[in-house]
């Protein structure tokens, strides 16, 4: 079993991007000492989160429990190194979406990750992460993401409106923490800002990587950021625009590839 097991399951728009960067790029530094495991390692898990996340039923909470199981348990035992689930949609779907103004599915997710973990490997620490972030940046990253990667048409102030209450991400962690068996720590993305390796600095200590590894490791650019209130405005259209969803994809792949080569002339 690991030496210690770690969830990094978000928040959304928390630097999460930026931070699986940096685990990813400096993978074969890390080998020794962390097993990251990632989204791209895991995407029927995440499917499963997010399912839950939209019903909030038992059958879809049983599947996801089943494959989280299954894909712990396919791991290998690892007793030297500690292992570091990073993915923000281990606690569902990001809120904005119909259906889904916060993040309550979060803490039964959580709740029953850690009950596997505690069945599969008893014994090994358990540590759960969450990132945060202050609720009016937060707000308006999430509505960049959802117009950006959906199909969204809703103006800004009526996406305020309905999704504001699920901004409250100290919240939101309470209610984790309050159904967790294990410490949970908090990473605030202010706190990280300038920082080298950003949230990924103070996952790798609770990962117990020692501190000259740590200042070893590679930064990475900011990932998945936040273009301009005009580029914004531009895919806002083409999913007003756009019926067609392959049309529409490939308007917003123009604006944005547009908008990257405007950014570096």
């Amino acid at each position: 079993m690991p030496r210690a097991i770690v969830i990094h399951a978000g928040f959304h728009k928390t630097g999460t991007s930026t931070l699986q960067q940096v685990l990813k790029h400096n993978r074969a530094a890390l080998k020794p000492h962390v097993r990251p495991l990632l989204g791209p390692e895991m995407p029927e898990v995440l499917r499963a989160a997010r399912g839950f996340s939209t019903w909030r039923d038992p059958f879809s909470l049983d599947k996801f429990a089943h494959r989280f199981r299954d894909r712990l348990a396919r791991l290998p035992g690892m007793p030297r190194r500690v292992l570091c689930l990073s993915a923000e949609e281990l606690s569902g779907h990001l809120p904005g979406r119909e259906g889904i103004p916060d993040y309550g599915a979060a803490p039964i997710l959580a709740a029953e990750m850690a009950r596997i973990v505690t069945e599969l490997h008893p014994g090994t620490p358990l540590r759960y992460v969450l990132g945060l972030r202050q609720p009016e940046p937060w707000l308006r990253s999430a509505y960049w993401e959802h117009v950006k990667s959906s199909s969204m048409t809703r103006d800004w102030d009526d996406f305020a409106r309905t999704t504001r209450p699920g901004a409250d991400l100290e919240a939101a962690a309470d209610a984790v923490a309050a159904a967790l068996p294990c410490p949970l720590t908090r990473i605030r993305l202010e706190d990280c800002a300038g920082q080298p390796l950003g949230p990924a600095a103070p996952l790798l200590r609770l990962c117990e990587l020692p501190e000259p590894a740590l200042a070893a490791l590679t930064p990475v650019p900011p990932a998945n950021t936040r273009a301009g209130d005009a580029v914004l405005l531009e895919l806002l259209a083409a999913n007003r625009d756009y019926t067609d969803r392959d049309a529409r994809k490939a308007a917003k792949r123009a604006i944005l590839k547009a908008a990257q080569e405007n950014a570096r002339d």
